[in-house]
């Protein structure tokens, strides 16, 4: 039996985004280990999956290629624009930690974090509520910089009131030659930031999705607040957020160079990731996908190899 037709007619029909081609879907998570590692036609040259044996490994190798990328730009006497989240966070102390054995300075670095929880109207938790992905920032990276920090003028967060100002501020820092660095984990629904899927159905044509640069009280799909009760919420599903700021394609498809972490294994076989990474390599660009285009561009897509294996059942 194929049990993708016994979708038909159920809850789980209308549950999942409209545009979503489930039997496509089951096929990029279906395949073997050395299937896993096939470069697709879609893929940028300079694209590159890295697989991680651990946890450890998959923090420090990260953090090692975001403080590199904040090096080079210094090395060049170029600014660098980087958007940056709250999920995947073990790598901010490895930057922090290479940036300090280079002594380093990140004040040529501007960061523009790509979302905070919000309500309906785009209203966040003040930046000293622990919860805030603000206070996250602060306390995981930039407070540990020390002297050699990115100025406080130079952060941006996405509250209603500066959200809506990144697109220009990064414009401006683009024609005084900077370069834009995009980093960014991958949602259960495909989602990069919170851009969800379902927002593919607003709009006319690819073009309109993929020039859409930020959502003020974006609503979120059910499997996002899932996701996030059981990865930063101990299960307690009732404590998530319904809605959030978020930047937009018109944002993260202008980076000039994409650093991607896939760390969501849970231990004793579990994981949530594994079918999100493998559509997301294999899918191809679709707005209904929206981590479909990430491997589009130039950069690195670090990832637990654990994630890798066949997605084959079993018990536990």
């Amino acid at each position: 039996m194929n049990f993708l037709s016994t979708c038909k007619g159920s809850l789980m029909e209308s549950f999942f985004p409209q545009g979503w081609d489930l039997a496509k879907i089951d096929q990029c998570a279906s395949g073997s280990k050395a299937d896993f590692y096939l470069r697709q036609p879609h893929w940028h040259e300079g694209f590159q999956p890295v697989p991680c044996e651990s946890l450890e490994q998959f923090n420090a190798y990260m953090g090692h290629e975001i403080a590199w990328t904040i090096k080079e730009a210094r090395d060049r006497g170029e600014k660098l624009a980087l958007i940056l989240p709250v999920g995947p966070m073990g790598m901010y102390q490895w930057t922090v930690y290479f940036l300090k054995a280079w002594n380093v300075s990140a004040s040529h670095v501007y960061g523009f974090n790509m979302d905070e929880w919000s309500d309906a109207e785009g209203n966040t938790l003040p930046p000293t509520n622990s919860g805030a992905f603000q206070y996250a920032m602060e306390n995981s990276f930039y407070n540990l910089l020390g002297e050699g920090t990115i100025p406080v003028n130079q952060r941006y967060f996405a509250t209603k009131e500066q959200l809506p100002t990144y697109a220009a501020k990064i414009a401006e820092l683009k024609q005084d030659g900077a370069k834009l660095a995009v980093i960014y984990g991958i949602g259960r629904v495909f989602h990069i930031a919170f851009w969800e899927p379902q927002f593919a159905g607003e709009y006319g044509s690819e073009a309109e999705w993929a020039a859409q640069t930020h959502r003020i009280g974006a609503k979120l799909h059910p499997l996002t607040i899932e996701q996030n009760a059981i990865t930063s919420f101990k299960s307690r599903t009732t404590l998530v957020p319904c809605y959030a700021n978020t930047i937009g394609p018109g944002l993260f498809l202008q980076a000039d160079y994409a650093i991607g972490g896939a760390d969501g294994a849970l231990g004793r076989g579990m994981m949530w990731q594994g079918m999100s990474l493998r559509t997301t390599l294999k899918y191809g660009p679709d707005p209904w996908i929206p981590s479909s285009y990430m491997p589009t561009l130039p950069g690195k897509l670090f990832f637990l190899e654990e994630l890798a294996a066949p997605l084959e059942p079993e018990l536990n």
